[in-house]
């Protein structure tokens, strides 16, 4: 009996320190890009780090497919379901073509967030927009007003993909509030698509198709890239300007080679950074993610949550020739 008792009893204990191994586990956080080897995506993901190094026992599981599709988000999804990670946290590519693949995640318990671009509110708990839409639309107009003699002129959009939720909302933001700048004409908008390559060659049919275009605006780190590339390429630098959301690293020599004058981005360091917070605060229990409630996101304070399940991280930052090579060197 004193045999079978110390067995029990070393069984019961052994079990015990079992359940505190696995209680003791890092969460494991998967933090999902519109695709791998864009540098906006990339920097959010040393915020992401930074954050799960500050919290200590998280787990980033930096990942993304690699073109700019719902199908391959899906695809990633599903692996980190099949991962056993604890939370989502993921830029969509469509709205609402992720959602049956979000839900199976929060059946099986797993905190679904997104950030930057949003999902449909089915799909998630909290959707994390970087700056507010129409901070973001007014800023993309008034950047382009600034590249033209008095504010004056054709302009056209280069987006990303025709369903990404971000890019759409700022376009309808921007369409929204010319009125407010009665100078600027928009004559059409184009899709690349997210893609280095297509977003080139919308640019150059833009230049090509509507020759009295002098800005082009570019909500999309991709597209405002390629788009100085082409005006440089075409020895039109001070003739069409190129403008909109772009990371300072890229964009430093468009800067000073005069292509664009000026640029604007929130910091997508923090944005993976206070992402990263969000979906640990689910995870642990510190917030259900309600609507009117605040969460805790270390470094950028609280940030408080909308009626729609959307909360604000910060205003956009405008970039030029007094400060693009600072930043240049972070992100």
């Amino acid at each position: 009996m004193k045999t079978f008792a110390k067995l029990a009893l070393g069984t019961a204990f052994g079990l015990a320190l079992f359940a505190g191994s696995a209680s003791a586990q890092n969460v494991k956080i998967g933090l999902v890009a519109k695709s791998l080897g864009n540098g906006f995506f990339e920097a959010a993901n040393k915020g992401a780090q930074e954050a799960a190094k500050e919290l200590g026992g998280v787990e980033v599981i930096y990942t993304g497919p690699t073109s700019t599709t719902a199908e391959g988000q899906i695809e990633v999804i599903n692996a980190l379901i099949a991962q056993r990670v604890d939370a989502i946290a993921i830029s969509a590519n469509d709205p609402d073509a992720v959602v049956p693949a979000l839900k199976r995640a929060a059946q099986r318990g797993i905190k679904v967030i997104s950030w930057d671009s949003a999902v449909g509110k089915d799909g998630r708990i909290v959707h994390l927009n970087p700056s507010s839409n129409e901070l973001i639309g007014n800023m993309c107009l008034k950047l382009a007003a600034s590249h033209l003699p008095d504010g004056k002129g054709d302009f056209a959009i280069l987006s990303a993909t025709s369903t990404s939720t971000n890019q759409n909302t700022w376009i309808a933001e921007m369409k929204k509030q010319l009125p407010k700048y009665p100078g600027l004409n928009l004559v059409t908008t184009v899709y690349g698509d997210d893609l280095a390559d297509k977003s080139y060659r919308e640019a150059q049919g833009l230049l090509k198709s509507h020759p009295n275009v002098k800005v082009i605006v570019a909500p999309t780190t991709v597209g405002v890239l390629a788009a100085s590339q082409v005006v440089k390429d075409a020895g039109k630098i001070g003739q069409v300007y190129v403008t909109g959301l772009g990371l300072p690293s890229e964009m430093a020599g468009a800067v000073h080679s005069g292509a664009t004058k000026e640029f604007a981005i929130w910091n997508p360091i923090d944005l993976g950074y206070t992402a990263t917070q969000i979906a640990y605060r689910l995870v642990k229990k510190e917030t259900e993610g309600k609507p009117g409630s605040e969460i805790n996101v270390g470094r950028m304070g609280k940030i408080k949550i909308g009626d729609n399940g959307e909360a604000a991280m910060a205003d956009p930052f405008v970039y030029n020739k007094s400060n693009v090579d600072e930043f240049a060197k972070i992100f």
